[in-house]
């Protein structure tokens, strides 16, 4: 079964347990449902007690009724098991089963996501349970996909059956603690271990250690996935199952996590209208969107969102008139299959009473909310299989540009006990130079250094990536060698994948294939107003610079500043041939300019010009930073396409869905869109479109020829 096959999926979380004793509740929810172009929903997320009132005794009969009353009303079901958070009779009774901190001490019951991961107890219930909601409902023409778990998280669990199943894990991974030490450098303040039983995660001056830590927490979680997910194969081996992945910093490896389930889903929670300007809210939520396309390198479902504010981000406004639809059609313009919220009706207690939801505390269908989530719903509809064909710039086999995002590089950059030691900000750095494609509207793939095929693309981006694997290096090499275009950053291939520091100049490996030596990296202070010249121009450099020493790269960059500063005159940016393709180094955190005008033209010296001219003229509205001056002359240079020719204004995004064209305005003022001179249809309002299109405040157009 693929649920992508059937179009766009429009739905919700459905609590229904919570509402049993108000009938006349349920019965409205049914028919508001309909009204708002709901045709799915996700059941059962936190339902364990009402499944279980203590070992062994359960209760389906109203998960029976929900399941007939769904789908006698035209919705489908993805049924979620109940791991997320166990019933009070379960840890009362299995105290193992929750979690164990650093100081041995046992977690009371409560909250949720705080089971242990490795207790044979807790697998063993839930295998039992899923077995039964497997036996019961893996033949209702109702259910479409197995909703596994509810958001896992990396949190650590310090009980003895974790820390031996980690020393069982280090086994496997080093075989001999001679090994081990040697990995993990022990000899560095007499830390050498003689006895497994002597390793205990909580000693932060072992980098190796906390790293292995962390990566353990993230296979234990995929290895407790594929425990509780073993009966839903083995009794419903038609039904494709997912999790909720979160936001990439939650302690888990989802590239690898990816690799073993059927779809890929996601929560998505934007926080829009936090600052006057929602441009930068925009390229992170895209950033996020292509994350999860690109672990399949196929559609995904956005499992999760608000349709109007949450309760825990702080500062939540409320979407302005405009932004769901827009937001939601972000999802679907960069490949996600669905649009689904937390959640259909608005809970009376707990942590998220106030988070808002389809139907809220005035429990009717009148709020301005419902009428956007309906406005949608009508939509969805309309775009039918748009999605199902899968989003063009992911499956098309056209050469493109891509980012790397690395979970495990940073869990050691965060270990990482630098010079400077604030702000390393890897993930707003990958987000950076992201942000230059998306503002160029050229399609960006966001991929693994260990699991993506690099043959793929023309030009990949390393953002950071201070931890580089031998093996990544190679494939680094072999696809320049063979035609391909890198760009790395300062702080790249200083460690090799057990945290320890290449010898002899980085980025480790691949020196020969950059054409310059790292010697060191250097701080840039708050106060400093460092300088580098580049096109013509003059940029701001900030926190990092690296100093290197030129092996034969050219310097179409240069640090400037007074003589007595020891950056001065040393390359900034360099271009370097290595067999067919081309290798570039930025060397220091960059901004936007230091005064000037900007002319149009990318100049520099590599390969006669560094990137040709870019067309048109810069009006100033927008500040524009290095990266994205940098990577429109790259990418001309490397045969790389925006979607749409022309000047886009700042703030509008394009990008191509199979043959459709979505373009969305993420600002609060009116955006014309200059178009080719062919004659559009705009599948939103039905209306022909030539030459200049208009977009509203929070506008947004789904265009076909």
């Amino acid at each position: 079964m693929d649920i992508f096959d059937a179009g766009l999926l429009h739905g919700a979380d459905y609590n229904y347990e919570q509402w049993l004793d108000q009938p006349a509740i349920l019965d409205l929810d049914l028919a508001s449902m309909n009204e708002a172009g709901i045709n799915v929903l996700s059941v059962g997320i936190f339902s364990w007690s009402h499944l279980e009132s203590a070992e062994g005794v359960y209760h389906f009969d109203w998960l029976d009724e929900c399941f007939e009353r769904l789908y006698r009303n035209g919705q489908r079901i993805i049924l979620a098991t109940p791991s997320g958070s166990k019933p009070a009779w379960l840890s009362e009774q299995y105290p193992e089963v929750c979690r164990v901190d650093a100081d041995g001490r046992r977690q009371r019951h409560g909250g949720r996501h705080n089971h242990c991961r490795t207790s044979a107890k807790y697998r063993e219930a839930c295998v039992r349970i899923n077995t039964k909601l497997a036996e019961r409902y893996g033949t209702h023409p109702a259910l479409i996909l197995w909703h596994v778990s509810n958001e896992y998280n990396g949190d650590p669990c310090y009980c003895p059956q974790c820390l031996a199943a980690f020393r069982d894990w280090l086994k496997k991974r080093y075989t001999s603690l001679d090994a081990l030490n040697a990995a993990w450098y022990t000899s560095f303040w007499s830390h050498r271990f003689t006895a497994w039983e002597q390793i205990f995660p909580d000693d932060a001056s072992i980098h190796g250690l906390m790293l292995d830590w962390q990566r353990f927490t993230s296979d234990q979680t995929i290895d407790f996935f594929l425990a509780e997910s073993a009966p839903l194969r083995r009794v419903t081996p038609d039904i494709p199952l997912t999790t909720n992945f979160q936001m990439p910093d939650i302690g888990l490896d989802y590239h690898t996590f990816a690799r073993y389930v059927d779809v890929v889903s996601w929560d998505n929670y934007p926080v829009w209208h936090r600052y006057e300007d929602d441009t930068a809210v925009a390229v992170k939520a895209a950033f996020f969107h292509d994350l999860q396309r690109s672990y399949k390198n196929r559609p995904f479902l956005m499992m999760e969102s608000s349709p109007s504010a949450t309760n825990w981000q702080g500062v939540s406004k409320k979407k302005k008139p405009g932004m769901h639809l827009l937001s939601s059609i972000q999802a679907v313009a960069h490949g996600s299959g669905s649009v689904q919220y937390f959640q259909w009706r608005q809970s009376r207690g707990g942590v998220e009473k106030f988070h808002d939801a389809v139907i809220t505390h005035i429990g009717d269908n009148k709020t301005r909310i419902f009428r956007d989530v309906a406005e949608l719903g009508a939509v969805l509809q309309k775009l039918g299989g748009i999605a199902a064909a899968g989003n063009e710039a992911a499956s098309d086999g056209e050469a493109r540009a891509a980012v790397v995002y690395d979970f495990q590089n940073g869990w050691a950059l965060d270990n990482a006990q630098l010079p400077r030691s604030v702000e390393k900000n890897y993930q707003e750095e990958c987000i950076a130079h992201y942000g230059a494609f998306w503002r160029a509207n050229i399609p960006c793939d966001v991929i693994s250094p260990e699991y993506a095929d690099f043959g793929r693309f023309r030009l990949i981006v390393f953002p950071l990536l201070y931890m580089m694997a031998e093996e990544t290096a190679e494939n680094i090499r072999r696809y320049v060698r063979e035609g391909g275009a890198v760009v790395a950053t300062y702080l790249t291939g200083i460690v090799n994948e057990s945290d320890l520091c290449y010898l002899g100049g980085t980025p480790g490996g691949l020196t020969d294939v950059f054409g310059l030596a790292v010697e060191d990296t250097d701080s840039i202070a708050g106060y400093e107003n460092q300088e580098f010249t580049f096109g013509g121009q003059t940029w701001r450099a900030s926190h990092y610079a690296d100093r290197v020493r030129l092996r034969g790269a050219d310097t179409p960059g240069v640090f400037a500043g007074p003589e007595t500063d020891a950056l001065t005159g040393l390359p900034a940016v360099t271009a370097h041939r290595y067999g067919e393709g081309a290798a570039y180094y930025i060397c220091a955190r960059t901004g936007g300019t230091t005064g000037g005008t900007f002319d149009g033209t990318s100049g520099g010296t590599f390969g006669g010009t560094f990137g040709g001219t870019s067309g048109g003229t810069f009006d100033g509205t927008f500040n524009e930073t290095f990266l994205d001056h940098f990577y429109r002359g790259l990418c001309e240079k490397h045969g790389l396409s925006p979607c749409v020719p022309g000047d886009i204004p700042p703030g509008v995004s394009v990008q191509k869905c199979g043959d459709a064209l979505f373009v969305m305005n993420f600002n609060s003022a009116e955006a014309p869109v200059p178009l080719d001179e062919s004659v559009y249809r705009d599948l939103l309002s039905g209306k022909p479109v030539c030459g200049t299109l208009v977009l509203s405040p929070y506008g947004a157009a789904i265009l076909k020829k």
